[in-house]
């Protein structure tokens, strides 16, 4: 199989789909892989380490989307690419659908079967293509919000830890998953005030079984987030519902209670957000003002650290990219159900229910598009 490796074009993002060592896997095995020029530079990823591990570096995107059977990128597909796009091709990479019904359409209309990083999901719910970015995003965040909370970033002033004799900032963290428990982690490493809400009690427990009662654990409902809110001087939310739209858990009203220069940064941008007043930025222009509060809402966070943020995702994909380039894809889907639920347009159908049913879509089952894949 020929798999392609296009360079990103989304604003400041500088990862890239595959490593070296993903590349000589394939090679390896008897695959070709084509690696656009400089698709890795931003990863401190050069062409010559490639070109040792056997893939074959090509000038232009537009050579990349023609020639592959398989593409693999990091971030979904941008307008300027929707044309490159070829009727039977398998795409595999982050897609969040959800939050983007005209991508859905291009997808559908292409007859691209396209295979959701995000969706891919193990038998016990776990997600393990989402992991590593979500905990890079976790990790980031109370960094971000210690910067956003400088005064000439339209932040407070208050130093996240504190000094002696004066309080640390409070930090709310929105989800005890992934991206949320990291984020806690880091927050409490630097000393603030942290508090994580959530509605599984059982993520709560973990969090105060690890951290020892040093973060403050909540069940989540309606009056707990409008106190918590309120008082929060960085609000981080990490809320996920594989394959949906992420809940509006703060609402516009909530978000005018915040004291001016207080701040918010929505993980959950990538689904849509869990913050009604979220819109999507970028690392060009990370940040807006409203009600007085600072909303970054960047939606690849990750893209920010691409040399870690590379390795962390290819260290998990490759071995799918690797399946369907030895299986194809029909095959690989019937072999291994994770990837079948990662699995969100097929042939023309939508075969991802989440994602039918946030646009309005018919959907088809995984089992119906691809007979013998599924659950």
């Amino acid at each position: 199989m020929i798999v392609g490796v296009p360079k990103e074009v989304k604003d400041n993002e500088y990862r890239v789909a595959l490593t070296p060592e993903g590349a000589r896997e394939l090679t390896a095995a008897g695959h070709r892989v084509l690696l656009q020029k400089d698709a890795g530079t931003g990863s401190s990823l050069y062409e010559d380490r490639y070109v040792r591990a056997g893939a074959e570096v090509v000038d232009t995107a537009d050579e990349i989307w023609r020639s592959s059977d398989l593409i693999i990128k990091v971030k979904e597909p941008v307008a300027q690419e929707y044309p490159l796009l070829q009727e039977g091709q398998v795409l595999f990479t982050y897609l969040h659908l959800a939050a983007s019904k005209e991508l859905t359409e291009v997808l559908l209309q292409r007859k691209i079967s396209a295979v959701a990083y995000e969706t891919v999901q193990l038998q016990d719910g776990r997600l393990p293509l989402l992991a590593p970015m979500s905990e890079i995003a976790g990790r980031m965040a109370p960094h971000v919000g210690a910067r956003l909370q400088e005064k000439e970033h339209g932040g407070r002033g208050i130093l996240l830890g504190g000094v002696s004799g004066v309080r640390p900032a409070k930090v709310l963290v929105l989800g005890a998953g992934m991206a949320g428990n990291n984020a806690a982690w880091i927050a409490a490493g630097m000393e603030a005030e942290v508090v994580v809400i959530d509605k599984s009690l059982d993520k709560l427990r973990y969090i105060d079984q690890i951290h020892k009662g040093r973060i403050m654990t909540l069940m989540s409902d309606r009056l707990t987030l409008e106190q918590r809110v309120r008082e929060a001087d960085v609000l981080i939310g990490t809320v996920l519902i594989p394959g949906a739209k992420a809940p509006k858990l703060v609402t516009e009203d909530m978000v005018r209670s915040m004291r001016p220069g207080s701040v918010i940064i929505d993980i959950s941008i990538d689904q849509g957000g869990a913050v009604e007043t979220s819109r999507m930025t970028t690392h060009s222009d990370p940040t807006y003002i409203e009600h007085g509060v600072v909303h970054y809402a960047v939606g690849n966070m990750p893209g920010a650290v691409p040399n870690t943020s590379t390795y962390a995702l290819t260290n998990v994909t490759w071995p799918y990219v690797l399946s369907i380039a030895d299986r194809g894809l029909e095959d690989a889907l019937r072999g291994d159900p994770a990837l079948a639920r990662g699995l969100n347009t097929y042939a023309g159908a939508l075969t991802n229910q989440a994602v039918a049913e946030a646009h309005d879509f018919d959907h088809e089952p995984v089992s119906t598009a691809v007979p013998g894949a599924g659950d």
